[in-house]
């Protein structure tokens, strides 16, 4: 992971396929759902997200597609060669690419402020914070892209 005060890198494990977002993600999360599990290999996953626009996916990928739980499209694009997911795009959150907290490799990235889908969530993990909303509640009946700043924030 390489960082400068406007740029995140972020790149899949054999280093080929990379994520470069500029400025400062607009979300910052953590997701217990079932699917984003089985993606990540652990108890959840985290992620940050920033406006198309200020994210620049360059190497080798392929894609794969899937319908999240809410009803809407997850593509998601990894490496052919390691097999890690370097960043995806959800239909209910159009106009933002997600990427994987892990594909920066940086134990300073900024801390997520939202731990969605804890009727899913292992019993023992928490997410920590005082300003972090926790939400049960399945995305199928939040609206789109709720909680999200504005993208020119």
């Amino acid at each position: 992971m390489k960082r400068n005060a406007s740029k995140y890198v972020g790149t899949c494990r054999c280093g080929q396929l990379r994520a470069e977002c500029e400025g400062e993600p607009v979300r910052v999360s953590v997701c217990h759902c079932l699917e984003c599990q089985k993606r990540s290999g652990s108890s959840f996953a985290a992620q940050a997200r920033w406006p198309d626009q200020k994210v620049r996916v360059t190497g080798e990928a392929k894609t794969w597609t899937r319908v999240a739980d809410s009803g809407h499209r997850a593509t998601y694009r990894f490496c052919p060669n390691c097999g890690s997911t370097v960043a995806y795009a959800i239909e209910g959150w159009p106009g933002v690419t997600a990427v994987p907290l892990g594909a920066f490799a940086d134990p300073q990235f900024p801390a997520p402020k939202f731990s969605v889908y804890e009727h899913r969530k292992h019993n023992w993990t928490t997410v920590l914070g005082d300003d972090v909303e926790h939400s049960s509640t399945p995305s199928a009946r939040r609206a789109p892209g709720a909680n999200l700043r504005k993208l020119g924030e």
